[in-house]
Parts: structure tokens; C-alpha cells; sequence
């Protein structure tokens, strides 16, 4: 038997190598190779003729674009997608022998995808959605996909209901609005009308659905999988990435002016930091679940409306993940890459989940369509990094070349055939679970539970989470035309908290519920975005500078935002380069017409000695956009007029010192911190 190539963090890149083309300085050709003597007109009978059916260039050329699209994906159309590696810290094999997580040290290339759930692939990123969050591990043993998700559960249990909720949740049909919205009839209609979704909302309505960006937010594979290991033990595991930065979100606000100055925003934050170095890392962990402990618990393994609570099963750590290098074409990595959860490895299996179990027939499915035909997987972003072979033949986009008489199996022929591989030899086989039971179109009694959870992740909120919260839900229904929707969901909710409801049956102008409440006092501090890394690295500071200023401290202030990792941006009133009173000059990044606050992370004003008036009222407004957002803003020497003019000194987050060297460490705190609820806003 031939001996398998090994596969490092590099053998991915050196794959797509060879795909890789560079036609800067290259001689203009057909797609036959035939140098072209004129791209700028098209054949014709005489000048003012009819152009000519002889004219090949311009049939090709025509055509290619003609072609050009393929069917947007019917979810998660809009996104975006990065190399990189994937590190183990310790073996598993006592738990799995899927070889990529077997060996301490190992490396793996990982391609990775982000992105919302319901828009279309031209909609805005910062939208109020689920985002997506798909991992391709190029692994030795073949392409392993963890395809999730960056909340650990969904809104349906059955993958039959699959097609309703997205019907639901995507534009209404009769108007095709609202475009990436759920804030409509036809969702919240849904939502009534099938109650297992409770949990999934409560994670939409909180601050998980607008994340900071990509980077700040952490993933879940949302279903029970298993892990067999060499001797045929079968764990449950569920995957959770955690970001090495934290989980940080936007304000409601904030995320709404965003999608109007950068749509862009989600996927210009990745480009940016991988291509300036600031890689992104999140931590893999898993919370394992010994097979015969699968009925000790209050909830459902197998409910992907459920989550495990981290407090009953612990999460492990076990691997680092780097994005280091961003794509070089998005069609043909990030539009064309086609994940599917049921492709896996020796060692990773599936559970009875009725949502996973339906996805393992719709992902592929759906590529059939997208990628036209079943040959997706030789493209070049979908290709494993190991050898492939079988007796699959033909079908649109067909790349290989086989050789031989045979495509069929068995046969005779000597050597004619790719032989199976037994499962001591690497050989796939699936989890051998005793199966009883009648066919029955049904669902499990212990899935019925639906707002236990939904109660639980309340609990677990701060008071700022919780106020957000309330007002989501009071934005989201708000929007909803009929009253008789408006009502069914806050008589809902009350099965989740009583009070909340309350609060938002307020707001909405539908009478407020007087009953139901709940008894759960379970809590999980591990939902709340308060308990998570708090970190400055990484962070943009929209930096507010005008001539004259006083340059000697301002640029020891930059150097040390730089020292922390702080990225800062220079943003004046025109793009020339800015000199300080002892000469040193600054480049401009930005005008105030060219970025805009809600930008930035924080807001730091030095001004300058004679800044005109329109630099004042630009500079007045972005420290006011910044502290109605709860983010930190910093002022020395000339900025400080304007924190006093605004009567905002001394508030939590607002930053205002002579001293540079201590401005810029309690600056720095007070980036890291991210938010500051603390303030009294008018």
C-alpha cells in the first residue's frame, strides 16, 4: 500500500499554488491561449457596421461574463473567510483517533468563514443576526468540517421545520422586505407558533447577535457529535472556540449607523488585522459527555435547542487556531468553499440530533445546485490536502483525468479498482449504536421543555444586558404590524420572565401579561458577556488632531498605544500632513467626512491651539456619539474644551489628564474595558 503524504500547517498554501495566477505584465489571450491584437472593439461590417457572429473573442468574452454568477447560498449568503492553522496542545486519542487532534503540537490548515444568517449576499454585516461560523481542517485523513454557529443553539429541534424558519425569517414574499431583518411579522409569527425557538431568541435579542466583529466573537458546533477512539469508545462531545480576545458587541444603535457608513465592516475588520499582523486566535474546547451519563441531566444531549451549561460540563482546551493570511480570490475560496457537517474523520461521528441528522442530507444537497454538480469538491478551496480516489466518474466541472477500463466496484481486473481500507488500516466506519425502537413521525418528551433554558440564560444577564434585551424585543416587535403578533409573543416570553415581558408589552403598546412567570433560579455566569477577556490590544481609536498641536507628548501617547497593541487612526479636518508646534509632523488618515465615530472603539481629542469652527463642531460630535455608545474617550491639552463644553468629565470612561504618561496607561484601561454602563446619559 502506497504511503500517505504528510500534511503540515503549509500544505494547503503549497496546493493552491499551483492554481494561483498572476497576469499583471501577461500578454492578453482567449481562454484558448490565442494572443488577442485588440480587446476595445468588437468585429464589425465597416465601422458603423452590425457586429459580426465571427467575432470569437467578443462571443467568449460575453459569454464568461454572462456566466459569471452562481446561485447566491440560500443562508449565510453574505460572508467572508481567511486561512490558517490549526495547533493541538494535547493528544485526545483516549478520547478519539482522529489523527489531527491526536498528537500534541500538530498542525493543521484550517480555512475558516464568518457570516449572517438571513441576508443576502449584498445586505449590510452588522445587522441583528446569527453569524456563522464554518472551520474546513485540511486534515491528513481527509476534509473535517465543524460547521456552527456563534451561539451554541438553534431555533428548531427538527431539520423538517428548517425550511419554515427560513421562509419565515427571510423577506416577506409579497414585498420582499425587510432585507436581513427579523424584525417582522412573518418571524415573530413563526415564533409564536412553534415555542421551541424561546431559547434561540433569547440569544438573538441579546448583544451575541451584533458582535464588535469576527474576531470577539466565540463559535459552537450547536449539535452532540461523538468521539470513537481506537477501541471503539463512543463519547458525546460538543465543540466550543473561544476567542482569545474576548466576546464583544456593538450597541443597537451604533450597529444600525454602522451598516449605513461601512457594510462592510465585519469583513474590512478581519482583511485589516491579518493583513497589518494582528492575527485573529480562538482556543477549541469540548465538553465531553461519557455515553452512559447521556439521561443525568435536566435537559437533552441531543436538543439543539439546548445548551450544555459549561458549570455541569466543564469545557477542555485543546488546540489553538491562527488565522494568518487572508484569501486571494473571494469567489474562488470564499464564495466557492462548500462545508458540509457530515464531512468528518476516522474518530469524529454523529449523535441522533434530528436537526443534525437532517443537515447531513441538506448541506450537500445544496452545493449540488450552487456549485452545479457533484464535482464541487475538486475545486481548488474544497480539495483535501490527502490523495482521493474512488469510482465516481464525469458530471459538470469534471477535473480529473481517470485512467483504466473500470468504474465500477467490484471487479476482477487486476489492480483495476480502488480497494476498500479496513478500520485498523485508517478505514472509516461509523459508530456501531443499538438501535430499537418504532417508525414514528413524533418528538421525545424530554424535548419538550422549552423555556427552562431561555429562564436560565435570563438569570445569567447583568443589568446593562438585560436592559438591552428588553429594548430588542420591544425594536423587534415594534416593527410587527399586528397586534395579535405583538401580544402572542410577550404572553410567550412571560413563560421566560414575567417582569421582562412586563417591560416590553410597555413599550410595544399591548397589554402587559399578569401570569406565567417561571420558577427557574438556574444560572450559567459563563452567557454573560461581562465574564470575558478584556483587552486593548487589537482596538481602533479614532484619533482627533489639528495643526499645531503639541507633538511631543501626543506622539509618545501614540507610541505607547502602539506598545499595547492599540491601533490608531489620525483623523483631521483636511488630509494633509499636520505639524506640531516643535516641528513633527503627523499623517492624516481620515477627514471627518471620510470615517465617521461609530468607527472606532474609542475617541481620543487633542485638537490643536486655533482649530476652526467646523473642526470643532466635527470634533464635538464624534465625543458625543462616542459617550451616547458607552465607549471610552480620552482628552489631553487643547481636546479638553470640548469634554467640558459637553459637561461629560469625570464619567466612567472619559479619560482627561495633562500628565501624557499617565493618560495613556488609564486610556488604555479604559479601551480594554470595552464598554462603560456606568454613565448617566441625558
Amino acid at each position: 500500500m502506497a504511503k500517505e503524504p504528510n500534511v503540515n500547517e503549509n500544505s494547503k498554501d503549497e496546493q493552491l499554488e499551483q492554481y494561483r495566477v498572476d497576469d499583471s505584465g501577461k500578454s492578453l489571450t482567449t481562454n484558448q491561449g490565442l494572443k488577442m491584437a485588440e480587446d476595445e472593439f468588437s468585429l464589425k461590417a465597416g465601422e458603423r457596421g452590425p457586429t459580426l457572429m465571427e467575432d470569437f473573442h467578443f462571443r467568449e468574452k460575453m459569454t464568461h461574463f454572462d456566466h459569471e454568477r452562481i446561485p447566491e447560498r440560500i443562508v449565510h449568503a453574505r460572508g467572508y473567510a481567511a486561512h490558517g492553522v490549526f495547533e493541538t496542545y494535547d493528544s485526545l486519542e483516549h478520547l478519539t483517533k482522529a489523527k489531527f487532534l491526536s498528537e500534541k503540537g500538530k498542525k493543521t490548515p484550517v480555512f475558516v468563514r464568518f457570516s449572517t444568517v438571513a441576508g443576502s449576499k449584498g445586505s449590510a454585516e452588522t445587522v441583528r443576526d446569527i453569524r456563522g461560523f464554518a472551520t474546513k481542517f485540511y486534515t491528513e485523513e481527509g476534509n473535517y468540517d465543524l460547521v456552527g454557529n456563534n451561539v451554541p443553539v438553534f431555533f428548531i429541534q427538527d431539520a423538517i421545520k428548517f425550511p419554515d424558519f427560513v421562509h419565515a425569517v427571510k423577506p416577506e414574499p409579497h414585498n420582499e422586505m425587510p432585507q436581513a431583518a427579523s424584525a417582522h411579522d412573518t418571524l415573530w409569527d413563526f415564533v409564536i407558533n412553534n415555542q421551541e425557538t424561546a431559547h434561540t431568541i433569547m440569544w438573538l435579542m441579546s448583544d451575541r447577535a451584533i458582535p464588535r466583529s469576527f474576531r470577539m466573537m466565540d463559535g459552537f458546533g450547536v449539535h452532540a457529535f461523538r468521539f470513537v477512539n481506537a477501541e471503539g469508545k463512543s463519547h458525546f462531545v460538543k465543540f466550543n472556540w473561544k476567542s482569545t480576545l474576548g466576546t464583544h458587541s456593538l450597541v443597537w444603535d451604533e450597529a444600525q449607523k454602522i451598516a449605513g457608513k461601512d457594510a462592510d465592516f465585519n469583513r474590512r475588520d478581519l482583511y485589516e488585522s491579518i493583513e497589518q499582523g494582528d492575527f485573529p486566535e480562538w482556543e477549541l474546547g469540548v465538553q465531553i459527555v461519557a455515553e452512559e451519563d447521556e439521561h443525568k441531566f435536566d435537559f437533552d444531549l441531543l436538543d439543539a435547542t439546548k445548551l450544555w451549561p459549561q458549570e455541569e460540563i466543564p469545557i477542555q482546551i485543546v488546540g489553538k487556531m491562527t488565522l494568518n493570511r487572508n484569501v486571494d480570490n473571494v469567489f474562488a475560496e470564499t464564495e466557492q468553499v462548500a462545508f458540509h457537517p457530515g464531512h468528518v474523520v476516522p474518530g469524529i461521528d454523529f449523535s441522533n440530533d434530528p436537526l443534525l441528522q437532517g443537515r447531513l442530507f441538506s448541506y450537500t444537497d445544496t452545493q449540488l445546485l450552487r456549485l452545479n454538480g457533484p464535482n464541487f469538491h475538486e475545486l481548488p478551496i474544497n480539495r483535501p490536502v490527502c490523495p482521493f480516489h474512488n469510482n465516481q466518474r464525469d458530471g459538470f466541472g469534471r477535473q480529473t483525468i481517470n485512467k483504466g477500463r473500470v468504474a465500477y466496484q467490484k471487479s476482477s481486473f487486476t489492480n483495476s479498482t480502488p480497494a476498500p481500507v479496513s478500520e485498523a488500516e485508517g478505514g472509516y466506519s461509523h459508530y456501531q449504536e443499538k438501535m430499537e425502537g418504532r417508525k414514528v413521525r413524533a418528538r421525545s418528551e424530554s424535548f419538550k421543555d422549552h423555556f427552562s433554558q431561555a429562564t436560565m440564560f435570563w438569570n445569567s444577564m447583568t443589568k446593562p444586558e438585560r436592559e438591552h434585551i428588553i429594548e430588542a424585543f420591544s425594536f423587534e416587535l415594534g416593527k410587527c404590524q399586528e397586534m395579535w403578533i405583538r401580544e402572542g409573543a410577550v404572553e410567550m416570553f412571560a413563560n421566560v420572565n414575567l417582569e421582562m415581558a412586563q417591560a416590553v408589552a410597555k413599550n410595544i403598546g399591548v397589554a402587559p401579561p399578569t401570569s406565567w412567570g417561571s420558577d427557574v433560579t438556574k444560572t450559567s455566569p459563563a452567557l454573560s458577556m461581562e465574564n470575558t477577556v478584556k483587552s486593548a490590544a487589537t482596538r481602533k481609536v479614532g484619533v482627533l488632531v489639528g495643526q499645531d498641536f503639541n507633538d511631543v507628548e501626543v506622539m509618545k501617547i501614540l507610541e505607547e498605544f502602539e506598545s499595547k497593541g492599540v491601533n490608531y487612526e489620525v483623523v483631521s479636518e483636511t488630509q494633509s500632513k499636520l505639524s506640531g508646534k516643535d516641528g513633527k509632523e503627523l499623517e492624516v488618515d481620515h477627514t471627518f467626512t471620510t470615517t465617521d465615530p461609530v468607527l472606532y472603539d474609542a475617541i481620543y481629542a487633542v485638537g490643536g491651539p486655533d482649530v476652526s469652527k467646523k473642526f470643532a463642531k466635527e470634533a464635538s460630535r464624534y465625543i458625543g456619539e462616542a459617550f451616547d455608545h458607552y465607549k471610552p474617550i480620552g482628552a489631553t491639552h487643547d481636546g479638553q474644551k470640548w469634554l467640558q463644553t459637553a459637561g461629560i468629565k469625570g464619567q466612567p470612561g472619559v479619560v482627561a489628564t495633562e500628565d501624557a504618561s499617565n493618560f495613556a496607561n488609564l486610556f488604555i484601561e479604559a479601551i480594554a474595558a470595552h464598554r462603560h454602563w456606568g454613565r448617566t446619559i441625558e
